[in-house]
């Protein structure tokens, strides 16, 4: 004889075990209520601009719907040699209707991205179209200007035929799509953003080196003073983030000229000739010093954050075993500081990557890195989607880095405090 199990209530008559449903189901609902404004934060300030970023870097709809015509007349064309007459017909209605709807500036800039010299071609042909006669635009259109008559601008035309494109990304590399479909490098003269690229890794990597080197032995002593010396040392650690990062950049550009007061140190205690004076600006050494002292901090605190939970009498237990002060420090001193180490150079190393006053103002060409070409589309030329493009690419190369110390190190080491 089976003997049902009695259901436990609660004083209310509710089963225990719904009751305990409902209170968990508002448990839930309080916590994500919550985290959602930390969620629409994140949301607003970085889910949705990384989405627009990506949604700009591949849109090129703009002159797809530009020149609806021509792109149809285009579908038949080959690209070997210059197109027919339907094709100059059509662009040449596409673009009298933008020249009357006064929106062909758009138009010649972002052709020009494409290929220079286009948006002269086109201004030149607005002025010239009003003398046109009906029939035979081809011929018409290329005594406007001999570039019409060249084929490479009517390929380069071609290639934005698509509403969608991966082109930027290419470009990004100093790459692109020929005419048969094969992804090429572009002539090595035109070859500068697989310079910047490694010029960036190489900037950042050695600046994440140079704080290490500075920042080891100053987190130590920080954390080996007594706490009124080391609380005073803290303070100078500290003091570059009261400071603004445009007036330290502005100083270590008058220390470092050739005038400055380093070249008139090293003239004095005889290092260098007084007419042979080092150049340290508008290069990369400039670049490494502004950059190296700016993050410098962000190397330290962490650093000092392990140490300060690293018992001293560790050391003296390793000299107590017959270990010498080196060897005591390399085998149980620096394995302890292995997390604070992790954290700091991930964060200086990400935070130089993308780096952009400091290059700007002392690096000069040489020092020009990847972020301050990306300023650059995004202020002056205005190509909005290559910025963008060039954007993702860092974005995804930092995240790569990430990934790669994730696996050789782990991320479960890092300590921040």
């Amino acid at each position: 004889m089976s003997i049902e199990k009695q259901k436990i209530l609660t004083t209310d008559g509710i089963p225990l075990e719904l009751s305990l449903k409902k209170a968990e189901k508002k448990n839930k609902i309080k916590a994500f209520l919550l985290v959602c404004p930390l969620l629409l934060f994140l949301i607003i300030t970085y889910i949705f601009p990384i989405g627009d970023m990506l949604y700009r870097s591949v849109d090129d709809r703009m002159v797809t719907d530009m020149l609806p015509k021509t792109y149809k007349a285009m579908e038949q064309w080959d690209g070997k040699d210059l197109p027919e007459e339907e094709v100059f017909e059509a662009f040449y209605l596409d673009y009298k209707k933008l020249v009357e709807e006064k929106t062909f500036g758009k138009l010649a800039t972002q052709l020009n991205f494409e290929k220079n010299g286009f948006k002269s071609i086109l201004k030149k042909l607005k002025r010239k179209m009003k003398n046109f006669e009906e029939g035979n635009y081809k011929e018409q259109i290329m005594s406007v200007h001999k570039r019409w008559a060249n084929v490479e601008y009517w390929r380069a035309l071609k290639r934005r035929a698509p509403s969608y494109t991966y082109y930027k990304y290419l470009k990004g590399v100093d790459m692109y799509e020929n005419e048969e479909g094969k992804i090429v490098q572009v002539p090595e003269d035109r070859r500068i953003h697989k310079i910047l690229w490694l010029r960036t890794l190489e900037v950042a990597l050695f600046v994440t080196l140079f704080c290490f080197l500075m920042a080891y032995p100053i987190a130590h002593l920080l954390a080996t003073l007594p706490m009124k010396y080391s609380n005073l040392l803290m303070i100078c650690v500290l003091l570059p983030f009261w400071t603004s990062l445009l007036v330290r950049t502005a100083s270590w550009m008058i220390l470092l000229q050739q005038q400055g007061i380093v070249n008139d140190f090293f003239v004095m205690i005889g290092l260098v000739a007084d007419d042979n004076r080092p150049e340290m600006m508008y290069n990369k050494t400039g670049t490494y010093v502004a950059m190296t002292q700016i993050l410098l901090p962000f190397m330290v605190l962490p650093l000092y954050s392990v140490m300060k939970t690293i018992s001293p009498s560790l050391m003296r237990a390793g000299k107590s075993l017959g270990g010498t002060p080196f060897i005591s420090f390399w085998k149980v001193y620096f394995p302890l500081t292995v997390p604070g180490i992790g954290a700091g150079c991930l964060l200086v190393f990400i935070l130089a990557i993308g780096y952009y006053i400091t290059p700007a103002l002392v690096g000069g060409a040489s020092g020009t890195l990847i972020s301050n070409q990306i300023a650059y589309h995004m202020k002056s030329t205005l190509d909005w989607s290559f910025a963008s493009a060039m954007g993702l690419m860092l974005l995804t190369g930092v995240l790569a880095i990430y990934w790669v110390y994730n696996k050789l190190v782990g991320i479960d080491n890092i300590k921040l405090g």
